[in-house]
This record gives C-alpha cells, structure tokens and sequence, in this order.
C-alpha cells in the first residue's frame, strides 16, 4: 500500500560541541598559535642574527663619537658610516648585554667588515686615532730666534707670536692640566732681555700635536726645562745657594759654557774660567756673547764687531750679560753646578779640528797658547 511522504520537518544534527570537541579545539588552536609566535621569534631572530653580522668590507671610515651621547647615538652614527647593518638591533643588542655605557668619545678609524665585537672593543678602549703629530729637534746652543724659525718651516709656526712669547713670558699659558715652572714668573720683572724666554726653551727631540699653537709649544719647551732640572744631582738646589748665583744666572753661566765648548769633558773647565775672571772683576771677552749682540753668527770676530754697543757685549761690560745667549743642555747646566778647580783665567780654540782648547793662567801663556793656535792652522793650511 502507497504511502504519501510525511510533511513533518525532519531533525537537524546538533552542532552543539561536545566537551570533548571543545578540548581538541583548544589544543590545536594553542598549536597553531605556538607555531605561528615560534615562526615570528624565528624571523625576528634570524634578522637579528643577520644585522650583528659584519657588513661588506671596504675602505677604514674615519667618524668622530661626540663627548657624552648616549649609545643610541653611537649606533646611528655606526649605521650611517657602514659599520653595522641596523642601528636599533645594534641598540637593543648593548641594552641586553649591558654594555655600551663605557663607549669613548673621540675620532675613530675602523673599515667596514670589522666584527662587532671588535667594534664594541674599540669604543670602550678608546682606540682613537692618533693626532697627527709633528716632530722636531732643537739642538744645544741654539737662540730664540734660530728655534722659532726652524718651528716656523717645519710646522708652518706663528713665528712672530713665538717671539712675542718670548719677550712676554706673563703671556704665556699653561696647559695640559701642568703647571708653569716657578722659574717662568720670576721673569716677569727683569729689564734688559732681547728675550726673557732666553736659555729657558730646552733643547730636545719633540713630537707634539700637528695643530699645537705656538703657546703650546713654548709651554711644552719650558716644562721640559723643569721636568729635566730632576736629573741633576742631588742637592744642586742647595750647590745653587752656595755659588751665590741666582738660577738666571745659572742659565746664563750655563749659556756662555754651551756656546764655548764642543768637548764635554772641557765644560767644567771653561765654567772654571768663567767664575775665575768674575772673581777677579775681569771682563769675561767672551766671543759668542758678541755674535748674540750682533743677532749673527760670525767665524772670525772682527775689532769693529767687539766695539757693538749692546749690554750683552762682553768685552765691554763686566760682569755677566743680561740673560742667557742660547738654551743650555744639562751637561753645559751641571757644569755651571759644578766647575772644575782650576787657575785658569784664558782659553783659545787649538784650531786642529778637535773643537779642543788651550787653557793659560797667565796672559803670556795665553799668548803662546795663541801663537800654537795659529801655528797648527799654518800647518793644516798649508797641507
């Protein structure tokens, strides 16, 4: 028997979650999610990883880290000269490891490809680049003048402002965090110097900074006169005190000696001569304190040259001159110190190409010692 389809609306299945459903659900949508943050620190990881690595290599940059930026900074600056591949990962690196606050202001010079660690390196050491430097070598015996003009064609020295310095020691400025020499401001009142700076610029072998002024320069030449006075003997203070000389005075006996003598050995002996002749009110006669009135150096003094009118002129006023002729070296200082016991009131050059001389009591020994002289020069002359 046929049957008419029912009409009734058949049951839908339930979509209701079972809470065994609901369980499963969540585990996968926590695995998904997992998978998904483990792919993101992936990729941010390996970015990272690939921004501390070195950059291409090439050509030293030479950068300057200002004085008191913060790392942040610093890293920008390394980002914009190719040094590291991204500042904030470069920033965030140093926060983690909690370095970076001991960086080094200063300029630098580090060629692309360098490690990072390298690189961090060499900001907390502070491996700047060396200024660039000038050398130069101011020899014994030498003046002012002579020192301020080799400074000038090796430099490119301020030679006037060096002589003004010169002239005017209450200009001059310390620097460095030093201090001035004591000797320095006991200058400041002593009339009749072509140079009150005279003798005090010690000679030695320099190197200072390429953009040195000519303050800095002639401070650094004083201090070193200070700083070489320690290796004196000991006690040459109270030496000092008991020759009755002021340390002017020194310099200046030390001054004459250098100018005089070209053998160490004969530097005692002319400082003998030297305090002989003054304690004997004679005119010291001695050549180089003429050449240095003259502002020249001459071979062979002649009559009209020992005549030049000039406090400096030794052969026409007694006593010793003004102030040094030439900066002294320690040997010509420790024999101003310490001179030899002798007689002798005369020397002549022995004119044998030994730089040597021949040392007299007496005037007539001393003209003997003269006639020698000129003899071994016939001699050589006529070989």
């Amino acid at each position: 028997m046929n049957r008419e389809p029912s009409t009734q609306p058949q049951p839908i299945p339930s979509t209701r979650l079972t809470p065994r459903m609901k369980r499963w659900l969540a585990f996968w949508t926590f695995v998904c999610l997992v998978l998904f943050a483990a792919g993101g620190a992936g990729g941010l990881l390996l970015y990272a990883a690939r921004a501390l690595q070195p950059t291409e290599p090439g050509e030293p940059v030479r950068f300057s880290i200002p004085q008191g930026v913060s790392s942040t900074r610093i890293a920008n600056i390394l980002e914009r000269n190719g040094l590291i591949r991204d500042a904030t990962v470069f920033a965030y690196y140093l926060k983690w490891k909690d370095i970076g606050r001991g960086f080094q202001a200063g300029e630098y010079e580090i060629a692309p490809g360098t490690d990072i660690s390298r690189i961090i390196d060499m900001l907390n050491n502070g491996e700047t680049v060396p200024p660039e430097m000038i050398r130069f070598t101011i020899p014994e015996g030498w003046t002012v003048e002579q020192i301020a003009g080799h400074l000038a064609a090796v430099s490119g020295l301020d030679r006037e402002a060096f002589l003004e310095l010169a002239r005017h020691p209450d200009k001059l400025k310390a620097t460095e965090g030093k201090a001035m020499p004591a000797f320095v401001g006991a200058l400041a009142d002593r009339e009749g110097l072509v140079y009150k700076l005279e003798g005090y610029l010690f000679p030695e072998t320099y190197e200072l900074p390429a953009d040195s002024t000519a303050n800095d320069i002639m401070f650094r030449l004083v201090r070193e006169l200070g700083d070489k006075l320690a290796r004196l003997p000991e006690g040459w203070e109270t030496r000092l005190q008991e020759t009755g000389l002021s340390f002017h005075e020194l310099l200046t006996v030390a001054s004459l000696i250098e100018r005089e003598v070209v053998l160490d050995e004969e530097r005692p002996i002319v400082a003998s001569v030297i305090y002989n002749r003054l304690a004997k009110k004679m005119n010291l006669e001695i050549d180089a304190t003429v050449q240095y009135a003259l502002g020249e150096h001459k071979e062979r003094l002649l009559h009209e040259d020992l005549k030049v009118d000039s406090p400096y002129n030794t052969y026409l006023h007694a006593g010793l001159p003004p102030g040094p002729i030439a900066s002294p070296g320690l040997k010509s200082i420790e024999a101003a110190l310490y001179p030899a016991e002798t007689k002798y009131l005369f020397y002549v050059t022995k004119k044998d190409g030994s730089g040597g001389h021949l040392f007299a009591e007496t005037y007539n020994g001393h003209l003997r010692n003269i006639e020698r002289s000129n003899e071994t020069a016939r001699q050589a002359g006529g070989s």
